[in-house]
């Protein structure tokens, strides 16, 4: 009896070994191939994507740009708690370079121990980012920098009297006039020399970046998998795609909490446009599993699935109806590009296995010894 059983899960195991595994060797040998053959993604047609692309092996340039007078400037400034009205608030106290240049939290904690409203976005490649904050209401990098210095849940610093406080230290005075024409401290050349920093802030390269180098042992079985369900079933390269996994633009996904204890209207509030009622930033997914917790609300903490069942639900749960949308023109309207995926629990793990794979090993950073 026994041997009938070993038998029995024998052949079982076979049956299931050659129903599975031709298809990932398929999937290895479509994906095996230079980009431009990969299979096609799922991507609606009024969108202009752009396709994968490997980071660049650049940590020995950003080392020498580090060291240049301006960003080495910039590097003192942002890990200066003298930055806030209380000198004990620094840039670095939302976006820690041991926490992937985020805070972990669901939303910022500053001055008198304020809570913000969203979640602190990490600053790994902001050079490449097209707009800033979860509502895209700064351009640049240096007008970033004016806001959380002078919000009082912030920073809680007077910006007039910023400069006259900088300017007593003999060492903050000789860096100006390293990285600027003279030793004169402004707003302007705060923020110019914190945006130069923080432009050296980048994802070391991970085995994602590998894999579409031609490594393509890099990734296991089931990561392959997930990048296909990714480009395709699970419809994510809709928004998340490019060298940085993002369109950079912005999206309702259902998460406005609208006339509610949480409402947050987004990029409405910086544009006036009713259309933009609810949208927020597409973030960027890379090192998607170290940044957590997710969202603007950073709603979900340390939980993927969790956040792959939210899109998997397809999110339209609060949509108004023609009467409700006439009657109130700030009802949100849920992104028609998300639609229920129907994915399974085993879809659901690659997804997530994927994401492991885009993410790299942390680039720790050490303080500096601020001037004094």
């Amino acid at each position: 009896m026994k041997r009938v059983i070993i038998i029995f899960f024998s052949l079982s195991a076979a049956i299931l070994s050659t129903a599975y595994f031709p298809q990932d060797d398929e999937l290895r040998l479509q994906y095996s191939k230079p980009i431009s053959s990969w299979p096609k993604p799922d991507i609606d047609s009024n969108i202009n994507y752009k396709e994968f692309s490997a980071l660049p092996d650049s940590g020995l340039e950003i080392l020498k740009k580090q060291q240049e007078p301006r960003a080495y400037l910039g590097k003192m400034l942002f890990f200066d708690p003298l930055l806030s009205g209380s000198n004990q608030i620094s840039c670095s106290s939302c976006h820690d370079p041991e926490m992937s240049w985020a805070d972990k939290r669901a939303v910022a904690l500053g001055n008198d121990h304020l809570l913000g409203t969203r979640n602190s976005i990490s600053l790994l490649n902001v050079a490449a980012r097209k707009s800033f904050f979860w509502d895209g209401r700064a351009k640049t990098l240096e007008d970033q920098a004016h806001n959380p210095i002078a919000a009082h849940h912030e920073m809680a610093m007077k910006p007039e009297y910023l400069p006259k406080k900088l300017h007593k230290i003999t060492r903050y005075r000789q860096l100006f006039a390293q990285a600027f024409t003279d030793s004169a401290i402004n707003l302007d050349r705060i923020s110019n020399a914190l945006a130069a920093f923080q432009r050296t802030i980048v994802s070391r390269r991970s085995r994602f970046d590998q894999f579409l180098d031609g490594e393509y042992k890099a990734l296991s079985d089931q990561e392959i998998l997930g990048m296909h369900l990714f480009r395709t079933k699970a419809r994510c390269m809709n928004c998340h795609n490019g060298r940085y996994l993002t369109d950079e633009k912005f999206h309702n996904i259902g998460l406005t909490y609208y006339k509610r204890k949480y409402q947050d209207l987004g990029r409405y509030t910086v544009t006036g446009d009713t259309a933009d009622v609810g949208k927020f930033r597409t973030a960027s997914l890379r090192d998607v599993m170290n940044t957590g917790p997710w969202m603007h609300n950073g709603l979900f903490r340390g939980d993927m699935i969790g956040l792959i069942n939210l899109y998997n639900s397809g999110m339209h749960l609060i949509d108004p109806t023609p009467e409700q949308k006439a009657a109130d023109p700030l009802f949100p309207i849920t992104d028609p590009i998300l639609r229920p995926l129907q994915l399974t629990i085993e879809e659901k793990r690659a997804i997530i296995a994927f994401l492991n794979a885009v993410t790299a090993s942390p680039n720790y950073m050490s303080r500096p010894e601020l001037p004094r």
